[in-house]
C-alpha cells in the first residue's frame, strides 16, 4: 500500500496537522488512543481521507516474556476502530523481570535494544507471530535507537533485521534518524545496513530530529531534523522508494509552518535521491547474485530449522550457509529487486496478515528465554536500580543510559501528572530524579506519579505546609479505594483560594 508523506498526530499538535496541506497519512501512539473512540481531530482527518496508523511502543516483543494478551488485544481494538492498513511496533524490549527470573518485575518507561544474538532472534521471532496471529492487520517492527551495545552480539544490525523478516515475513519500519543515531553511538555504518537488510520489506520511513551532546547522540524527536538524517533518507532512498515516509515530532512542538517546511525538506530530498536509485539498480550485480541469495536464503530457514538453530555455533555447515546468505545480502538492494520474480517466496515474506501454518511458526530453542530474561534483567536493573553493571558493558554509556531514562521518566510523569510539578515547583525535577534513583518504575507512569507523591509525602520533603496539604490531596483523590465527592474539592479549592490570599 502506499501512504505517501505523513506526520505524527500528537495532540499537542492536533489543530496544526489538521491545517497542513498534502499530508496523505498521520501516526498516532497507539497507547495514547482509547479503545473503544477517537479524538474528534482524528475523526476529522478520516472523514478526510488520511489514512491513520496506529504506532506501539509498550509490548515490548524483543522481551523474554510472551506477548502479554491484553497489550495485544488493546493494539487489535484500535486497529479495528482506525480501520488502519497496519500496526507498527519497535523490537525492544521495555520490561524485564518476573517469573522467569524470580525477581521483581521491572519497567524501564523507553526502548531499551535487544542483543544481536541467535537467541534473542529466536525469542524475537516467536513472539512477533504471536503478535501477528492476534492482530487483525499486518504488522512493521521498528529498529531503535540506542545509547548502548551489548557484548558479544553475533549479528549485524541489517543482519538481524534481515532474519527476522526471513522467519517472519513481518514488515519493516525503518527509523533513518535511529540508523543515524547508531553510527554516533555504536559506530555502525548506516549504508551497511541498509545493504543488508531487505529494502523490500519496508512498509515505511520515519524521519527523526535529536541533538549531540558530549560525542553521544540523543534521539529526542524535539530537534529539527538534521542534514546528517536526510543523509541517511537519501541513502534509502537510492536502494528503493519507500511506501510512505513520516515526520516524528514527541515534544517542544514548533509552529505549523516549521512542520510544514520540514515535510517540504523530507519531500526534496527523496525527489533529489530518486534517480539515483534507477542508477543503483543498473548497476546491480545481476541475475546470478540474486538466485544465490535467494537459494542462500531458504537454505538458511529450512534446511537448519528450529531445532538445528539450537546448536549454530557447533555446526558449520549451517553457519556456512548463514555466510553465503549474507555474502549475498551484501551485494546490494538490485540484487535483491530480482525476488518480485519468484512470486510465490516473495508473497510469503511481503504479507504477514496471511499466518504460517503451526508448523512453520517459529519456536525459541529450549533455554533461549531463560537466557535472554537473565542477561535483559541484569542490564534492566543495573540501569533503574542501581545494581551493579554486568560484565562487559561500557560503564560510562550506562551511566548516561541510566540518565536519560531517569529524565524520561520526570518528563513522561509530569505529563500524565501535571499538577505534580506544579505543587512542587522548581523542586520538582531534583526531587523526581532523586527519587529515580533507587526506585524503578514497576507498574507504568501513573503509577509512578502516585508512587512519587508518596515517597516526597513520607520523607516530608516538603517545609511548605500549603504544598504538603496539596500534595496530601492529590495524593489521596488518586489512590483511595473511592475518590472524594464533589462537595469535598469545592471545599478544597476554595481553602487553596483563601490562604493563597
Amino acid at each position: 500500500m502506499k501512504l505517501g508523506i505523513g506526520i505524527g498526530w500528537r495532540p499537542e499538535i492536533a489543530a496544526e496537522v489538521e491545517a497542513l496541506k498534502g499530508i496523505d497519512w498521520v501516526e498516532a501512539v497507539a497507547e495514547n488512543l482509547c479503545a473503544d473512540h477517537l479524538p474528534d481531530s482524528l475523526v476529522r482527518l478520516r472523514e478526510r481521507g488520511v489514512t491513520v496508523v496506529p504506532h506501539g511502543v509498550s509490548l515490548g516483543l524483543g522481551g523474554a516474556d510472551r506477548p502479554d494478551a491484553e497489550r495485544l488485544a488493546g493494539l487489535a481494538a484500535r486497529a479495528e476502530l482506525l480501520g488502519t492498513p497496519l500496526v507498527t511496533e519497535h523490537i525492544a524490549f521495555v520490561r524485564a523481570g518476573g517469573p522467569l527470573t524470580a525477581s521483581p518485575r521491572l519497567e524501564a518507561g523507553h526502548l531499551l535494544p535487544v542483543p544481536r544474538t541467535w537467541d534473542a532472534l529466536a525469542v524475537l521471532c516467536e513472539n512477533v507471530r504471536i503478535a501477528q496471529d492476534a492482530l487483525p492487520v499486518p504488522l512493521a517492527l521498528e529498529n531503535i535507537a540506542a545509547l548502548i551495545s551489548w557484548p558479544d552480539e553475533e549479528l549485524t544490525e541489517g543482519q538481524f533485521l534481515a532474519e527476522l523478516v526471513e522467519r517472519t515475513g513481518v514488515r519493516l519500519l525503518i527509523d533513518v534518524a535511529n540508523l543515524h543515531t547508531n553510527h554516533v553511538n555504536r559506530g555502525e555504518d548506516p549504508a551497511k545496513a541498509l545493504d543488508e537488510l531487505p529494502v523490500e520489506a519496508i512498509a515505511y520511513v520515519h524521519v527523526a530530529g535529536g541533538v549531540e551532546k558530549n560525542g553521544v547522540w540523543h534521539d529526542t524527536h524535539a530537534h529539527p531534523v538534521t542534514a546528517p538524517v536526510l543523509d541517511v533518507l537519501a541513502e534509502l532512498r537510492s536502494r528503493v522508494d519507500p511506501p510512505g515516509v513520516l515526520l516524528e515530532r514527541d515534544d517542544a512542538f514548533p509552529p505549523g509552518a516549521e512542520l510544514a517546511a520540514e515535510l517540504e525538506t523530507i519531500r526534496a530530498t527523496l525527489r533529489a535521491a530518486g534517480p539515483a536509485a534507477e542508477a543503483r539498480t543498473v548497476r546491480s550485480t545481476g541475475t546470478e547474485a540474486r538466485t544465490t541469495g535467494a537459494g542462500a536464503r531458504v537454505a538458511c530457514t529450512t534446511a537448519t530449522g528450529a531445532g538445528a538453530r539450537t546448536g549454530r555455533t557447533a555446526e558449520p555447515d549451517a553457519r556456512a550457509a548463514r555466510t553465503t546468505a549474507t555474502e549475498a545480502r551484501t551485494a546490494g538492494a538490485g540484487a535483491r529487486t530480482a525476488r518480485t520474480a519468484e512470486p510465490d517466496a516473495h508473497a510469503a515474506r511481503t504479507a504477514p496478515a496471511e499466518a504460517a501454518t503451526p508448523a512453520d511458526t517459529p519456536v525459541a530453542p529450549p533455554g533461549a528465554r531463560d537466557r535472554t530474561a537473565v542477561a535483559q534483567t541484569a542490564l534492566l536493573s543495573a540501569l533503574v536500580a542501581g545494581t551493579p553493571a554486568p560484565e562487559r558493558f561500557d560503564h560510562r554509556r550506562l551511566r548516561v543510559q541510566s540518565r536519560a531514562l531517569a529524565a524520561k521518566r520526570a518528563g513522561v510523569v509530569a505529563k500524565v501528572a501535571p499538577e505534580l510539578p506544579e505543587i512542587l515547583g522548581d523542586g520538582y525535577r531534583a526531587a523526581f530524579l532523586a527519587y529515580a534513583k533507587s526506585r524503578p518504575m514497576s507498574g507504568g507512569y501513573r503509577r509512578d506519579a502516585l508512587d512519587f507523591a508518596e515517597h516526597v509525602l513520607i520523607s516530608g520533603g516538603l517545609p511548605d505546609p500549603v504544598a504538603q496539604r496539596r500534595l496530601t490531596h492529590w495524593w489521596e483523590d488518586r489512590s483511595g479505594i473511592r475518590p472524594p465527592r464533589r462537595t469535598t474539592r469545592l471545599v478544597r479549592a476554595a481553602r487553596a483560594v483563601l490562604v493563597g490570599k
